[in-house]
This record gives structure tokens, sequence and C-alpha cells, in this order.
């Protein structure tokens, strides 16, 4: 593993440490404001950025941005998000200790997966980390258009089926993977510096439908999907879009199992419990009463 690797992948770390933690921090904010709403931008904007918690919260999330982009330039888009997607195991385990109950079974062994995940893939490295090409220009807006199209599919149904937490994560994961290949596109320079525009609006509209997500859901619900998302869809994009490379022999398997964990882990942790488990863990946590 290159020197310039090394540093991409110690920076897509410390990236998605600030943006999880900020993804809490914006979720508690969200979730004591007055309802916010796509069809009312301004107000909820408004709403939003004179909130000093919530800032806090955006201020970090950009911060991760910017070491993200950093790690993009250094390194394939595959490897940052599988780093990146480990993040979800800061989100579950932050998430229990702010809300002073611990991790459920099925948390905690996505958290341990994902942690297994970025192991492996640590390990298939020795086998290089190939940038691959960088792709053809149609191919990409494709990618991007079918994405988008299948967000505001997920969020059509979303009332309908009364799942508006879990669609707007989802739909925010989306975008947010619109935003993240972008970024990735962005780095290459010169036209393709017009995708800044596909970035700008899919870290938007993300933002957006993610704090609308939190006033519905619980944190590591809404954000939970939209990480697994903003992760798994762009690994896929670095290899079928952009022609990054995955090593061959035993050391291709690893990544292949690498990757395949990091997602799984975060699935486990997005998938929201069953009411029987929830009313369970509750009790669980609860003091017992003193005896009279």
């Amino acid at each position: 593993m290159s020197a310039t690797t090394a540093v991409a992948l110690v920076l897509a770390l410390v990236s998605t440490t600030l943006t999880n933690l900020a993804y809490l921090r914006e979720h508690d904010a969200a979730a004591q404001l007055p309802v916010l709403c796509m069809r009312r931008p301004l107000h909820s904007a408004h709403a939003l950025v004179t909130d000093r918690s919530w800032m806090l919260g955006f201020a970090m999330e950009s911060a991760g941005f910017l070491l993200y982009a950093t790690a993009l330039a250094l390194a394939s888009l595959a490897l940052v998000q599988s780093v990146t997607a480990g993040g979800i195991g800061v989100l579950a385990f932050a998430s229990a200790r702010i809300a002073g109950h611990r991790l459920s079974r099925r948390e905690l062994h996505g958290a341990l997966i994902s942690v297994a995940g970025l192991a492996a893939l640590a390990i298939s490295l020795a086998g290089g980390s190939g940038e691959g090409g960088s792709g053809a220009t149609s191919r990409i807006l494709l990618w991007l258009g079918g994405t988008a199209g299948i967000a505001l599919v997920l969020l059509a149904i979303g009332p309908a089926v009364g799942a508006v937490a879990v669609t707007h994560g989802l739909a925010g994961g989306l975008f947010f993977s619109i935003g993240d290949v972008a970024t990735k596109v962005a780095t290459q320079g010169g036209t393709r510096l017009v995708f800044v525009v596909a970035l700008i609006v899919g870290y938007t509209v993300g933002t957006a439908l993610l704090q609308i997500g939190y006033q519905a859901g619980g944190a590591l619900t809404v954000a939970g999907l939209a990480t697994l998302l903003t992760n798994a869809v762009p690994i896929a994009a670095g290899t079928i879009v952009l022609g990054e490379p995955v090593p061959s022999g035993v050391l291709g398997g690893l990544r292949v199992l690498a990757y395949a964990a990091v997602t799984i882990g975060a699935v486990l942790l997005a998938r929201p419990e069953k009411p029987a488990e929830q009313r369970s863990r509750l009790a669980a946590a609860q003091p017992e009463p003193e005896p009279s």
C-alpha cells in the first residue's frame, strides 16, 4: 500500500467519524424544531440555520466532507467508501451512549461485522488500490439520473405506506451517493469540474431529506439507512461506471468480502427494531423500582 493511499484511508476514517457524530447532533436538534417540509424550503432552512445546535452539527458534517473530498483525490472511490461505510459502527455506539442504553444484539452484530469488514479491507490493500479509469461521461450521467429517479419514487410512496422516516433515510442516502460520485468525478479536473453542480444538488437535497426523516424516526434508523446507500451505491459505481479494478486471487476475494461485510453490517444496524424488541430493550434500560 502506498503512502498516498494510507493517508487517504486515514482521512476517510476521520471523515466518517465526524460525519456520523454530526448526524446524531443534527437529529437531536431537528427533532425539537417545528415541522420541516420540502414544500416550504425557505421557512425550513431558516429554522435550521438559526438553531445553534443544528449548525454545529452541520459544521462537523462539512468538515467531514472536506476530508472526504481530499481522500477521494488520493485514492479510489470504492476504497474510500468502504472505510466510510464502517462509520455506521460509530453511529451505533455513539447513539447508544447518548441515549443511555446498550446496543441490542442485532446492533452489536452489525457494528462488529462492519469492523471486521474494515480489517479485511486493510489486509486486501496489499494487492494495491488501482485508481481505474475516468469513466464515460454518458454512463456517469445515466447512473446519477437513475439514482435520483429511484429516490423520487421512494419519496412518492413513503407517505402512502406510512414509512416517512425509512423512505426519507433511503432517499437521502441516494442523493448523498449522487454527491459522492460527483465529488470523485469533479476531482478529475478539467471539464469535469461541471459535476460540482451535481455535487451541490446531491448533498443539499440529501441533507434536507434527512432532517425531515429525523422528525419522523430515530437517528440510527434514518441516518443508518442513509449511510448504507451512501456507501453501497458509490462502491458499485466505482466498479461499474468508473472501472476501478479489484485485485485478483485471494486478495481480490477478500476485498469483495470486505465490501459485503460493511454492507451487511450497515443493514443490520439500519433495520428498524420490531415493537417487541423495542419494548424489551426499553424495559431492560429502566432502573428497578426501589423497595418500599
